[in-house]
């Protein structure tokens, strides 16, 4: 399953864990990385699991879920140049997610004593790693906030707007295509709605012709007009 592909060279996204490092620290993570490839659907952590090692994201898409009462819970999605696995590597807990590729995944494996040496040679690297932890519970955050100030429609359109601010594609005719494939009891899971509100929410966004739907498809037609429903003093 290894992969003798270069690292890409090019900048990696503002945000991201190796676009917080500088370009010698992210080259001398990468270094130590064993390189894997995983297919679609194919599960990169087990929630649950034990395991010691820091995955990096280098190309592709990936789901994070977790099970609630038996049923998979979206928790996010993440992009090239992320971290996944730092909690679980650090603190030897079991994994808290399950990361799956969508779409076909490169990634970098790293042990924990090679991450642990890494961070004593990087020292903001460690700073980084919180930054990262904490963007994470900040994103989940505001979607709590969310559940209590904005309609089901509204909520789902706040959601897709910074999907597609991760994972979306930009087209010939200004629309969006969100890359990664999302059910409609994902989308309900990640703004605590009934899937038959998330039906009724997919309706009024098409309806104002600012989405197109397909099967685990979602192309935004009109981003402008999409992310001016998000403005809070625009609700109608």
């Amino acid at each position: 399953m290894g992969s003798r592909i270069p690292w890409p060279s090019s900048d990696w996204a503002p945000g991201t864990f190796l676009g917080g490092l500088t370009p010698s620290a992210a080259a001398d993570l990468l270094s130590r990385c064993a390189r894997r490839r995983y297919p679609t659907g194919q599960a990169i952590l087990r929630e649950g699991a034990q395991g010691s090692h820091v995955v990096v994201l280098e190309s592709g898409f990936v789901k994070v879920t977790t099970a609630v009462e038996g049923q998979e819970t979206l928790l996010g999605i993440r992009l090239p140049g992320e971290l996944l696995g730092e909690i679980g590597a650090l603190t030897g807990s079991p994994r808290s997610a399950t990361v799956t590729a969508c779409g076909t995944v490169h990634v970098g494996v790293l042990a924990r004593a090679g991450f642990e040496d890494f961070l004593s040679c990087h020292p903001g690297a460690s700073t980084l790693v919180m930054a990262t932890i904490a963007g994470q519970l900040s994103w989940a955050n505001r979607r709590r906030s969310d559940f209590a100030a904005f309609p089901a429609h509204v909520r789902l359109a706040r959601l897709l707007v910074e999907i597609a601010q991760v994972c979306g594609r930009p087209r010939a005719d200004d629309s969006i295509e969100i890359a990664v494939p999302l059910s409609q009891p994902e989308l309900a899971a990640m703004i605590a709605i009934a899937r038959a509100t998330v039906q009724k929410a997919l309706h009024e966004l098409r309806a104002r012709k600012l989405i197109s739907t397909a099967y685990r498809r979602i192309v935004i037609l009109d981003p402008r007009g999409l992310a001016a429903l998000t403005d809070p003093d625009d609700q109608r």
